[in-house]
């Protein structure tokens, strides 16, 4: 991944980085709102993460960098690894752009621009060393999720808060910021174990520290979204859901046993 070149183009340089993986995302990938992301916010760098994509999505992503250098880039990974492992590729090169504060953000926008741009905001001026994107349905808030996904979503964040002893809401939404720490680094050095539930398992390791400090409760909080959307075409299938759940039941049991996240 090239170098940032947002001050050699006269902006001011981006201070923050949002990794968005992609995987054959072509027909869903948003191009006018990640494009409109670039241009209003030139503190938030996007650097898309194509893995292995075998349809357009790359063409996609290289117009995308050619309407806003620096601000956009794309991280190549020559066959799919799936999304835990294209998601830690894109923040471990974050990290080494030198950022101090990297997220990520499903490539289908549920949750829309302006929402990350409030969460960036509110990472930006809390002392949290994580801030989780939550979602809540609330009178006035527009969290549009169907019925069996939110059930089922319900089951799983319970498991995942048994997991982490930690009384997490919503493991799962898409949209989460770190702090580059010390516990950043370590948790992402080594690939992720599950498949669907990287998510748990990042906090896992952020948690247990892995031979350093680790973060605490008091390190990590939750924002509730004023807007979120199922989006069409959504690859986590019930099916998968049901498998993610299973994934985090081995989880308690390796922890709980005292075991490793890593």
């Amino acid at each position: 991944m090239s170098q940032r070149t947002a001050e050699d183009a006269g902006r001011s340089p981006a201070a923050v980085a949002l990794v968005v993986p992609c995987y054959d995302e072509a027909r869903r990938l948003d191009r006018a709102e990640f494009a409109r992301l670039a241009r209003q916010r030139p503190d938030i760098a996007i650097r898309f993460v194509d893995d292995g994509s075998r349809d357009g999505t790359g063409q996609v992503l290289d117009a995308l960098r050619a309407e806003a250098p620096g601000r956009v880039e794309v991280l190549r990974l020559e066959r799919n690894r799936g999304k835990a492992e294209a998601v830690r590729a894109g923040l471990l090169a974050a990290l080494a752009e030198g950022f101090q504060l990297v997220g990520f953000c499903d490539a289908d926008l549920s949750t829309p621009v302006d929402e990350l741009v409030r969460l960036v905001d509110v990472a930006r001026a809390s002392p949290a060393k994580v801030v989780l994107a939550s979602r809540v349905l609330l009178l006035g808030r527009r969290i549009e999720r169907r019925a069996a996904r939110h059930y089922l979503g319900r089951v799983f964040a319970t498991a995942a808060s048994i997991a982490l002893d930690l009384p997490v809401y919503d493991t799962q939404c898409g949209a989460k910021l770190f702090r580059a720490t010390p516990a950043l680094a370590r948790a992402l050095a080594a690939p992720f174990r599950t498949r669907w539930v990287f998510d748990v398992e990042l906090l896992a390791r952020l948690l247990h520290g892995g031979g350093g400090e680790p973060l605490s409760a008091a390190d990590v909080v939750e924002e509730p979204l004023l807007a979120w959307r199922d989006a069409r075409g959504s690859k986590m299938s019930p099916w998968a859901m049901l498998r993610a759940g299973a994934q985090v039941l081995l989880l308690i049991v390796r922890l709980r046993s005292g075991g490793s996240p890593w």
